[in-house]
């Protein structure tokens, strides 16, 4: 099967000097949803039109190459004299042998599954068209049908008040035999009120060859919906988010509200996870067995495994963290981090391209950069690795059952050994050696016979 998907349109309404079909929806492009959409039908070619943005949306195909699937090809559409001009674009492209399958790259949320049924209504012979009953259908092409049978498809400014008053209309997207697309590709015309070389026209040269027009129905009016104006994206955006929200709960995953959650990306649960409001989930996230997410946390990219409490205000991105172990509230993983586990790391913990060993803790208002810390390690408030001299970067090693006084400052590279400890206001330039205590402190004194400033009297 052929796939076209026609993303020449400038979106003038959308206010914004990004092409319409890049503007993002759940995190990728809605040009993106719908070429992944139509690579789940497998399709032996796929042509993508565009016009405005120059090379912005090429770019962005370009980037979509992956081993195994069928190669994306592109066609300029310059002038854009509407659907039917775009389509003859990608005439050339096209093998004649298969069907061809005309997608719309602001159209994202239409399912691989809708479009199996029309590709199975049409078979190789037919045109067939998915359609949708909608109540106020102002503004979209309207299907005309005699005796039950589609005829033709007639555009809202073209119409009659009888058929303006049809329900049923036209989504655009359509599956038709390519011999025949091509040959009505060339009789088209653009005698209407646009001045536009309409697609839908096709339909009425298919009933005067005698080819049949049938149709088939998607679940839902969202999965035809377009979108033209940030009004319509936040609309959609919403409606996705709800689709998601709504396989999470049939899968067991417990969301204290599906209104107030935003996947953007691939979000897998295990059994018993639970996840509070204003969560945001980037990337591909994994939360294994018993996983809690709290309020308003942020995971991108991240491994969350059985049992671990992710507490509110947190945010982890391109981090592991181990079975049992406690995050936050306010903590921050950043990149390169494995905790193992039973780990804690509470308010105000920055963890960055560091590995932390199991029943280890740093509790609160510490900064643990390239470093490696052993088990059952404690690490007080206000410690620091110092892993950055303004031009490399460091290593801190800090062994199995050490303590590390508060307000500690590692300065790397330097290895706290097994069993130290490190007392409080330490600031470490040499390793510290297992099982003893080091300290470097100034001794304490009281200055006798000292005054606390006051203020002069104005």
């Amino acid at each position: 099967m052929n796939v076209v998907i026609l993303a020449a349109g400038m979106g003038k309404r959308m206010q914004s000097a990004l092409p319409k079909v890049l503007h993002p929806l759940a995190g990728k492009p809605l040009l993106q949803h719908v070429i992944d959409t139509a690579r789940m039908l497998r399709p032996s070619k796929l042509c993508v039109i565009y016009g405005h943005g120059g090379a912005a949306v090429p770019e962005m195909v370009a980037g979509l190459a992956s081993d195994g699937e069928a190669p994306i090809d592109t066609a300029l559409q310059q002038p854009q004299l509407g659907t039917g001009h775009a389509v003859m674009q990608a005439v050339p492209q096209l093998d004649e042998n298969v069907p061809t399958l005309v997608l719309y790259g602001d159209v994202p949320l239409t399912t691989s599954d809708s479009l199996r049924r029309l590709v199975e209504a049409a078979g190789i012979d037919k045109l067939g068209i998915l359609t949708v009953e909608q109540a106020n259908p102002f503004g979209l092409g309207r299907i005309v049908r005699e005796n039950g049978r589609i005829v033709r498809i007639v555009e809202e400014k073209d119409a009659s008040e009888t058929e303006r008053a049809i329900k049923e209309i036209n989504s655009g997207i359509l599956v038709v035999p390519t011999r025949h697309l091509k040959r009505w590709l060339t009789g088209l015309s653009n005698n209407n009120a646009q001045g536009e070389y309409y697609l839908t026209d096709i339909v009425a040269q298919a009933v005067a060859d005698g080819v049949e027009v049938v149709s088939a129905s998607p679940a839902g009016e969202w999965e035809v919906a377009g979108v033209n104006s940030k009004v319509q994206l936040a609309e959609l955006e919403r409606r996705h988010q709800l689709n998601i929200a709504n396989a999470l709960l049939e899968k067991g995953v417990t969301l204290m509200d599906p209104a107030r959650i935003d996947v953007r990306g691939e979000l897998i649960c295990g059994r018993d996870v639970v996840i509070d409001v204003g969560c945001v989930f980037e990337g591909r996230v994994e939360l294994a067995d018993g996983v809690k997410v709290g309020p308003h946390c942020v995971l991108v990219n991240a491994k969350v495994a059985a049992g671990a409490q992710i507490k509110p205000f947190c945010h982890i991105e391109d981090a592991v963290v181990g079975a049992q172990s406690q995050i936050g509230p306010y903590a921050r993983l950043r990149p390169g981090t494995e905790l193992g586990q039973d780990v804690h790391i509470g308010n105000f913990v920055e963890v960055k391209n560091s590995q932390v060993a199991a029943h280890s803790k740093a509790n609160h208002l510490a900064y643990i950069g390239d470093a490696t810390v052993g088990s059952k390690v404690n690490i007080g408030a206000g410690t620091i690795t110092c892993n950055y001299d303004g031009a490399n970067k460091f290593r801190t090693v800090i062994e199995d059952d050490a303590f590390i006084g508060s307000d500690s400052q590692l300065v790397a590279p330097v290895t706290v050994g097994k069993g130290a400890t490190l007392g409080a206001g330490t600031t470490l330039t040499k390793d510290a050696p297992a099982g003893k205590l080091t300290i470097s402190r100034p001794k304490q004194i009281t200055i006798d016979g000292w005054s606390r400033p006051v203020k002069k009297p104005k």
